[in-house]
């Protein structure tokens, strides 16, 4: 019989199949199936070889089935830490995903729920809050603090003592220098270079970043 945690993955598509690869890499887990509330009729088809079980009215059922912890794989930053909340009050744990080929110093906080991918690396004094997205051969260099929610997209870079507030979302390939502080909510379009310190609630981008029109938060 496996002695594995049984955990469950909330979201089924393009992030939650990265942290599956992850997970099935670092050999820690079963993942006993995937929730989808946003495509009910995708319930009870497989997804990754595991099945779609419904969304958040299955909770009762998956602790019945003994999984005890999540892992929430959806890329959308404040979805990311809405969903977190719901299963940490209905009960669960989060748990990490942290690839094997990252390199990470020995001093890194890093928080619950936070995926680290490929080839990240991270330096010695960064401090990761919780569902975080480290992604694919992100680097974040001495001292910078990422705060909860964040997305550092992948190629990323960030100098040393860079402050990225929470639910921030940093776009591919964007470069920060160093001590900047970018204020939470923000969206930095991708390919961008922040050599400013940028406020709370503002989407920047280009080279050098600055202020455009957004939407809504990331």
């Amino acid at each position: 019989m496996s002695q594995r945690e049984k955990i469950f993955i909330w979201g089924a598509s393009g992030h939650a199949h990265v942290v599956t690869d992850i997970l099935e890499l670092t050999g820690a887990h079963d993942i006993v199936g995937y929730l989808d509330d946003t495509a009910p009729e995708r319930k009870g088809k497989l997804f990754l070889g595991a099945p779609i079980l419904g969304g958040r009215e299955t909770f009762a059922e998956l602790k019945a089935s003994g999984a005890c912890a999540c892992m929430i794989g959806i890329g959308h930053c404040r979805a990311r830490m809405q969903l977190a909340h719901e299963v940490q009050m209905a009960g669960f744990r989060l748990i990490q995903a942290i690839h094997p080929s990252a390199i990470i110093a020995r001093d890194v906080r890093v928080g619950l729920g936070t995926t680290i991918c490929a080839g990240a690396v991270i330096n010695p004094g960064v401090s990761i809050g919780d569902n975080v997205i480290v992604n694919t051969r992100a680097s974040i260099d001495h001292h910078c603090m990422i705060h909860d929610g964040v997305h550092v997209c992948p190629g990323v870079t960030l100098a040393g003592h860079v402050n990225v507030g929470s639910g921030t979302w940093i776009g591919i390939g964007s470069t920060v220098i160093e001590k900047r502080s970018i204020g939470e909510d923000v969206l930095v379009a991708a390919g961008s270079v922040v050599i400013r310190d940028i406020p709370s609630l503002t989407s920047v981008g280009g080279v050098p970043a600055r202020a455009f029109k957004r939407a809504s938060p990331s």
